[in-house]
């Protein structure tokens, strides 16, 4: 097996797992689960985004929550526009991501723009954030499969991440939107995007719709990928993709790599304590593997 003897995780629990959170969370709150997260040894994390809180009510306190960004870590937000990197700007972080769909008709209904259009507007925020030292990565939704699209040709994927890399890009990071690939689908496009992009990061987002999040994980660790964004709880959705459920939980993603000898370097019993500070706050159960199993004594994890 062609494995990897250690991964990175970049957690997205506390901006994309929360994003379709039918709750709202309070900062006082987000920022303890965020403070936990640290403490579970998370070296990289989506922390917020600035979007509109008329479309992402649940990121409504943005700037509050990143008015002191967490120096231990690599602090991410998301900009989806000139607009919100303007206010990224004004904060201390140096850390943004930027994001387009492949399908044309996901991008409509997200940011109300077509994929071309999307691109003309991020290419020059691209360049002036890398002007001013910031790392950029780049996320590509519906990498495999739409929503409203279905499936989605491989070319276009290949093309859009060609793009953002021509642009300038520190990192990509490719996410099967709607959880539809395959562990076959996840290892032809990653070794693909290996070989066409070997001086670029790639990071893999799975979301676990159909329960094939670990197995798709597994597939793109032999194709070569040592970077995956995961949600602590299984955390997410996609507010503009109907049925779109959670990202692949960071605590059964962390708990399969140690067991395979893929070193991550968070600390699981942590990871645990972090889940529990959200937990009570949000609108459904964690009905993750790792982190149920820890709520049953009789049972050891």
């Amino acid at each position: 097996m062609n494995l990897p003897k250690s991964v990175s995780i970049i957690e997205v629990g506390p901006r994309d797992g929360l994003q379709n959170e039918a709750n709202f969370i309070t900062t006082e709150i987000k920022k303890e689960f965020i403070q936990h997260l640290v403490c579970a040894e998370i070296k990289e994390m989506e922390v917020t985004s600035f979007v509109s809180p008329k479309w992402i009510p649940q990121m409504q306190d943005a700037a509050e929550l990143i008015q002191s960004c967490y120096s231990s870590i690599r602090s991410i937000v998301l900009v989806p526009n000139k607009k919100g990197a303007e206010r990224l700007l004004a904060t201390n972080c140096k850390s943004a991501a930027v994001f387009v769909g492949v399908s044309n008709r996901f991008n409509q209904k997200n940011i109300n723009k077509s994929t071309r259009e999307s691109i003309v507007e991020i290419r020059p925020i691209i360049a002036d954030l890398k002007s001013k030292g910031f790392f950029v990565r780049a996320c590509i939704s519906t990498a495999f499969y739409c929503h409203y699209e279905g499936a989605i040709a491989t070319a276009d994927t290949l093309a859009l991440c060609q793009e953002f890399a021509d642009a300038g890009v520190d990192e990509l990071s490719v996410a099967d939107t709607i959880g539809m690939a395959t562990p076959a689908e996840s290892f032809s496009l990653f070794s693909t995007l290996k070989q066409q992009l070997p001086n670029i990061m790639i990071a893999a987002h799975f979301h676990d719709t159909r329960k094939m999040a670990l197995a798709n994980i597994y597939a793109a660790l032999q194709a070569g990928i040592d970077r995956f964004d995961t949600s602590a709880g299984g955390l997410g959705g996609c507010p503009f993709v109907p049925g779109a459920t959670g990202n692949v939980a960071t605590e059964d993603v962390v708990y399969m790599l140690e067991r395979m000898n893929i070193k991550t370097g968070v600390k699981l019993d942590k990871l645990v304590k972090a889940i529990d500070i959200i937990a009570p706050h949000l609108s459904r159960k964690i009905d993750s593997g790792y982190y149920q199993l820890t709520k049953k004594r009789d049972i050891s994890v």
